[in-house]
Formats: C-alpha cells, sequence, structure tokens
C-alpha cells in the first residue's frame, strides 16, 4: 500500500520510537479489513519496535495503539490514510515515547485534567480540518490515561454515521453527548473541558506591560504584520481567535507565488512558525469584543474581560462564509447545511444536494460533489454564473447537475432533525418552488468579522474596514490589513503584502 518513498520516510520517522508499541487490530472477512491487515504489516516490518496482533472484534475494521506499561487508549477505526497518515504517523511517534511539539503549559493542563473522557471522532479522508482534531484528542490519550479516543472514518461505518445522524466532520462525542464539530486543536478542546482556563488566561493578560504594536487577528495578514513589526525591534503582540484564521479552512492553496501546491493547516502552520521565530507575544483563543482610545494608548477588551493596551492597533480580523440569512438556515446547520463541501461532501455519497453560489467556489463544489451525489442543484441569484469559464464548461458537460438562474433561496426545509428540502423564488417569474434534497452547501462569498468595530472606526457598506493606501483607518493610530478591509481581491498573496506595510508612527522607531 506505501509506495518505497513513503516507506523511506517512514522508516526514518521510526527510528525516534523509544519503547515498544503494541497493535492490536479488529479483523473480520472483509477487504477494508484485508487493506488495514496490509498496511500494518507493511508499518510493522520498518521497525523492530512495532508488533501487530491480530484478533476479531465488534469494531472491524480497527486497531489499537499502546505502549506495555502504559495506559494509553487510542483506536483508529478505518484505515487511516489520505489526510489522516499524518496523524497515524504522529500517533506512532507519541505512543513510542518521542516528545509531542506542544507547549509545556497546555501539556501540563492536559495532564491535570480531573474527570474520565471517553472521546469519539468522526472523520473523513477527504476532511482537512478533521486531522487537528484527531491529532490533538490522540495526544490527550498520550498524556493522560483517563483519556481515552476513537478516531472513525465515517465512510466505513456508515451505519453509525446514519444512526448519529452526522451530517458534519469532523465531530466529536465525548461520553456519549456531542462535544463539537469543526477544527479544533488541543488548546482549544483543554480550554472546553478546563471551566477555570478562560479565567487564568483573562488574569495573566492582565499583567502584560502595553505594546507599541499590537495586531488583532492571526490570519496571513496579521502574521505579516507581526513579523515586520517584531524585526524592527518594536515590542510587538498578536491576539487572536484562531492563529491562522480563514486559511485553516482552506482546501488548496496553488497561486500563493513560489509555492506551487500546499494546504491551508499547513500553510497556517509555517505562518504560527514563522512568527514565533520573533520576539512576538502570541495570545491565541483570545476574541476582541472593543476598541477605545484611552490617553495615548489603545486599549483592545477582550470576551474574557481582560484588556490590552498599545500605542497602535492593526486590525487584521479576516472574513468567515457568508450565511444566506433564510429561516431554517440556522437550525439545520451541520444536520445539512455545510459549509464545506471537502469536509463533508463524502457523507452525502448517493444523495441529493444543492449549492447555493455561482461563483468559483460555487462551481467547484458542484463539480467536486457531482462525483459523489446522486444530484446537485446549483443554485444563482444573478442571471450568469460568475466562475472562470473553463469552470462552467466543466460544469456543464456534468449529467447530473442542474443549474438554476435568477433563483433567490427563501427557506431551508427539514423534519426536524435533518434536512429534506430547500425552497426558492424564481425571480423572473415570481414562482415558488420546493427542492426535495438531503444536503445544502452554501458557498456565497465572506462576510468581514468586523461586527465589534461598528461605531468605532468607519466601515463600508459591506462591514468591511475603510482604509486609505497606507492601511490607515478613520481613527488615526488604527490600522487594517487583509480581508476584513476595502482592499479588493481577497487573497492570501494580497493580504500579507498589506501586512507588510508598515504601520506604525515613525516614534516607535
Amino acid at each position: 500500500m506505501l509506495d518505497d518513498s513513503l516507506k523511506t520516510q517512514l522508516k526514518a520517522y521510526l527510528e525516534k520510537v523509544v519503547r515498544p508499541i503494541e497493535i492490536h487490530a479488529s479483523i473480520n472477512d472483509t477487504p477494508k479489513s484485508a487493506e488495514m491487515s496490509s498496511l500494518l504489516a507493511e508499518i510493522a516490518a520498518l521497525s523492530d519496535k512495532i508488533t501487530v496482533v491480530e484478533h476479531a472484534g465488534p469494531r472491524a475494521p480497527s486497531f489499537s495503539l499502546t505502549s506495555p506499561g502504559h495506559d494509553i487508549s487510542l483506536t483508529f477505526a478505518g484505515i487511516p490514510l489520505g489526510h489522516e497518515f499524518t496523524s497515524l504517523v504522529l500517533a506512532l511517534l507519541q505512543v513510542g515515547g518521542h516528545p509531542p511539539r506542544l507547549e509545556q503549559s497546555i501539556i501540563d493542563q492536559i495532564k491535570d485534567l480531573d474527570g474520565d473522557f471517553q472521546f469519539e471522532t468522526y472523520f473523513s479522508l477527504s476532511c482537512q480540518n478533521c486531522p487537528d482534531v484527531v491529532q490533538a484528542l490522540n495526544l490527550m490519550a498520550v498524556l493522560n490515561p483517563r483519556i481515552k479516543h476513537v478516531a472513525i472514518d465515517g465512510a466505513v461505518f456508515p451505519k453509525e454515521v446514519e444512526a448519529r445522524q452526522i451530517m458534519s466532520v469532523p465531530t466529536v462525542y465525548l461520553n456519549g453527548e456531542v462535544f463539537g464539530q469543526g477544527r479544533m486543536d488541543a488548546e482549544q478542546i483543554v480550554a472546553k473541558l478546563d471551566t477555570n482556563a478562560g479565567a487564568r488566561s483573562a488574569e495573566k493578560i492582565k499583567g502584560k506591560a502595553p505594546f507599541e504594536v499590537l495586531v488583532i487577528g492571526g490570519g496571513p495578514a496579521g502574521a505579516a504584520a507581526a513579523v515586520y513589526a517584531a524585526r524592527k525591534g518594536i515590542r510587538t503582540g498578536v491576539a487572536a481567535e484562531r492563529f491562522g484564521g480563514q486559511v485553516l479552512d482552506t482546501m488548496a492553496i496553488e497561486n500563493f507565488i513560489s509555492v506551487p501546491h500546499t494546504e491551508g493547516p499547513q500553510f497556517a502552520a509555517a505562518l504560527e512558525e514563522h512568527v514565533k521565530q520573533y520576539d512576538v507575544d502570541v495570545m491565541n483563543l483570545q476574541r476582541a469584543e472593543k476598541l477605545t482610545k484611552s490617553g495615548d494608548h489603545f486599549e483592545v477588551t477582550l470576551a474574557n474581560g481582560a484588556t490590552l493596551s498599545s500605542k497602535t492597533v492593526i486590525l487584521s480580523t479576516g472574513a468567515r462564509w457568508r450565511q444566506m440569512g433564510v429561516p431554517g438556515e440556522e437550525q439545520y446547520r451541520n444536520k445539512g447545511v455545510a459549509y464545506c463541501p471537502h469536509c463533508d461532501g463524502p457523507l452525502f455519497k448517493g444523495k441529493r444536494v444543492a449549492v447555493i453560489g455561482g461563483g468559483n467556489s460555487g462551481v467547484e463544489a458542484a463539480i467536486d460533489l457531482a462525483g459523489i451525489t446522486a444530484h446537485v442543484t446549483l443554485i444563482e441569484f444573478d442571471s450568469k454564473l460568475r466562475a472562470d469559464e473553463v469552470l462552467q464548461r466543466k460544469l456543464n458537460s456534468l449529467p447530473n447537475v442542474t443549474v438554476l438562474m435568477n433563483a433567490r433561496t427563501t427557506e431551508v426545509k427539514g423534519d426536524g432533525q435533518k434536512v429534506n428540502g430547500i425552497v426558492y423564488e424564481n425571480r423572473t417569474t415570481g414562482e415558488v418552488h420546493t427542492i426535495a434534497l438531503e444536503g445544502i452547501f452554501v458557498q456565497i462569498g465572506l462576510l468581514p468579522n468586523t461586527e465589534w468595530l461598528k461605531g468605532t472606526i468607519e466601515l463600508s457598506p459591506r462591514g468591511e474596514i475603510v482604509v486609505d493606501h497606507h492601511g490607515q483607518t478613520s481613527l488615526p493610530g488604527v490600522f487594517a490589513a487583509g480581508d476584513c478591509t476595502t482592499v479588493p481581491y481577497k487573497q492570501i498573496v494580497i493580504a500579507v503584502g498589506e501586512g507588510a506595510k508598515r504601520r506604525w508612527p515613525p516614534s516607535i522607531t
């Protein structure tokens, strides 16, 4: 299953293992079990510290990793290839005693968690958000014997997915109840489990001295701004709700000059690593809620009640997926209404879905989903599609796609548990139609994360921060960069450039 190049790389990684690893595999007579057995045999052949024991079991194919003398409960249900192969490699290293790359304070928090935690994570192999969750919970299971984790490939265990009505990945259960959906890292998971973490974080932040430059947001623009400020020897801080921002939800990046191809999570990790090479105070999981002027400083109030002070502020809060804003959308979010076709598309195999939006994102989503689902209906508000011509030609060649123009979505229908239809109005005739379906993928552009700034600085009718060619906002001393601003073309390369512009008064340097 593994090619020679991958085996060579894996063998080099496994040389870092310092203690024995036992793999207990649950198999049956299915092709998937045979595939899993083959994979595990290839892995075991690469290290004399790995042994595999096979047996019949209730959830097959699956396998658990442990080490003699250590109480570790970490299981993969399915075959972790694709995006999850890295999760498997990391699990092998960590179970084998290789130290994790995680801040010691978070490691200590994980070890100190008091309680019995049985986690189950449902993932799909095409989901770029899932590995962060799987890897975080696997590591937590290695560090704390009272934490157990099972990572489940929903495509291999469709009956479980159907029984639990899982329509979005990653979906995490804790002790049988839904714990969370979407991307989470270890720091975020621990913050949800440790009820005193927020208060401790607030107390720590309150004691910080004023910054010379404070960046709000940790996406490409914020990272670039922080690096360029720190390189000047300026006391710099970054407060980010999640470092990496919207890039974390990006599947493929193929237009960042000099990098022919990468994926969002890898790009975000590189951004954070670059920032941390400098003397930058990075404060993650911090949401800004208020900006005020206090003497010759600005104060930013965070959601946990703490306040940060700085001479200069750079706003790089980015944007998020725009919602339709129709009845039923919020009720059926993650119950048929989805925003990531790469992550959630496999859960709708053989079903009927709709894609809302005729730009590049919408048409690309429809093309991808057409290869998985029974039928795709693309609904576009305008009289024409806005996607590139090459994408439109591909879309029109697909036999299981219907394109509706001049159509305004008015309602998401459901049975109380999940989506079962969508209602749209023909803008030309005024006629209202209902389409029976099981999934709706919303791809209608971005909404800037600027609601908290209303009444403080000038915003455009679309909610974007109005800036001049220097990035200056309507409030002197406050600058902005990236997708949250009026600068056209929301692209990573543009956000990085905007963040790199010099944005602090000469008196600072």
